[in-house]
């Protein structure tokens, strides 16, 4: 089976409001207020919770990556609890999902969030039912953009790794898909879309209507 191998945060699902919120809470119990913005610092909250603690410690002019480790565990506990308060699914994601499983496709996620919060959000959302696979960031000993998570959603899904894509929006994406030596199709409309190109992806979609042609170009 021929599969297509979705990122979640910033691809499937906007989940930046609720990144940002854990990592305000955090550095509000650092005595330091909120010092992310939700609009400004979308595109940072997706590229994890390190990355929003690093960036806010920048800012303070107090970064240290011993306050990040030690700081780490307390974000992904408050973002636990407040999952799903601001995050949505993007316009036609759910859709273009089911599109694909009727045109015989395996459908799963790849994605550098923990498993266990993936699998929470997704069931939060009523979405989990429709993958076939999920597999997060510490579902195997390594993460993307090693090539080994997305092979083994490929394989949870019933495919054939060699015989899948993957759907993102980011670096660490192209770099996988890269790895894997499998076409990546990257998202235009997530907080970097205008970054997107110069990655030089096998595909660019602007919205979830186009995905459904451009698998069937690149895979059929």
């Amino acid at each position: 089976m021929k599969t297509v191998i979705f990122d979640l945060d910033g691809t499937l699902a906007d989940t930046s409001g609720d990144l940002i919120g854990a990592a305000n809470a955090c550095f509000r119990e650092m005595g330091a207020g909120d010092v992310l913005d939700p609009a400004r610092d979308a595109g940072t909250a997706l590229r994890g919770g390190k990355a929003m603690l690093r960036l806010g410690l920048t800012r303070l002019e107090a970064l240290d990556e011993a306050v990040i480790d030690r700081w780490y565990p307390r974000l992904l506990e408050v973002y636990g609890e407040e999952l799903d308060h601001h995050t949505v699914m993007y316009p036609g994601a759910m859709e273009a999902v089911a599109t694909l499983d009727s045109a015989g496709f395996g459908v799963g996620i790849c994605t550098n969030k923990p498993e266990a919060l993936a699998e929470e959000l997704l069931r939060r959302l009523g979405v989990r039912d429709a993958f076939h696979s999920l597999v997060g960031a510490d579902t195997l000993p390594m993460r993307k953009p090693d090539p080994e998570p997305l092979f083994e959603a490929a394989r949870r899904a019933g495919g054939h790794p060699e015989k899948c894509l993957l759907v993102g929006d980011s670096d660490t994406d192209r770099k996988t898909a890269r790895a894997a030596r499998v076409p990546c199709i990257l998202v235009e409309f997530g907080p970097s879309g205008e970054d997107m190109a110069a990655l030089e992806p096998e595909a660019l979609i602007g919205a979830f209507g186009e995905l459904h042609g451009v698998v069937e170009r690149l895979l059929g």
